[in-house]
């Protein structure tokens, strides 16, 4: 199961790095904002994790794979430039997916690793899958998507879950990484596919007309409300 874990980790930190060269093109970066943006895309959300479980040395220090993962990533990306510019814009959610799904599972696993409850392994797993992408958003000058209403983060809990139940029950521990991969990708991929959003809370404010005034001002008296708007309607 390590040696499963340990490739699928790589295996993340590729995803991961090329959704942040994607986006450094779209975003007329150089070569080393191609990089930064890689870097912490890949290794960001993992180094956020071992922090706050008290892991010392963090995980690409101990094991400088992961850095030159990343720079490889960047390397092969730029050589191949004209290709990666190309790409649809439905690449880098998709990609981006794939990099949730893949984080978000070894966040939970390391977490249930050294012992912490299972609430805690799925916080872990939320942090490792959304962190990375959220510092690179906010590099990019762009809205992360875990604050928008997309189904993000929440399909990276519901992932995280299903991985810690799994894990309890007397399965083959591979079963239980497809299992919480497959209920990832599903949920965000479908998301991506059809548009699929939570509801949002609203401050509304509205005014019942001029019938109804303030006895001292005799003004309209305005009403404001949390409304919850459902997905697909416009905010009056």
């Amino acid at each position: 199961m390590t040696e499963w874990v340990y490739w699928l980790d790589l295996a993340g930190v590729v995803v991961f790095a090329l959704s942040g060269v994607i986006l450094a093109c779209r975003s007329r970066m150089d070569p080393f904002g191609m990089l930064v943006l890689a870097a912490v895309t890949g290794i960001g959300g993992g180094t956020l994790r071992d922090l706050l479980l008290g892991v010392r040395p963090v995980f690409w220090v101990s094991d400088p794979t992961y850095l030159w993962v990343v720079i490889v990533t960047v390397t092969l990306s730029i050589v191949g430039f004209h290709y990666i510019h190309r790409l649809s814009r439905i690449v880098l959610p998709v990609l981006d997916a794939f990099g949730l799904a893949l984080f978000t599972i070894i966040g939970a696993h390391k977490a249930l690793a050294l012992d912490h409850a299972g609430i805690v392994a799925v916080l872990m797993g939320l942090l490792t899958g959304v962190a990375g992408g959220m510092l690179r958003d906010v590099l990019a000058r762009r809205v992360p998507m875990v604050l928008r209403q997309e189904i993000y983060a929440t399909a990276s809990i519901a992932g995280a879950a299903t991985y810690v139940v799994f894990d309890t029950l007397p399965i083959p521990p591979y079963l239980a990484v497809a299992m919480a991969i497959g209920v990832i990708l599903t949920l965000r991929l479908s998301a991506i596919y059809w548009h699929l959003s939570l509801p949002i809370f609203a401050w509304i404010t509205s005014s019942p007309g001029a019938s109804i005034k303030h006895e001292a001002t005799s003004k309209p008296r305005v009403k404001a409300r949390v409304r919850l708007i459902p997905p697909g309607r416009r905010r009056r």
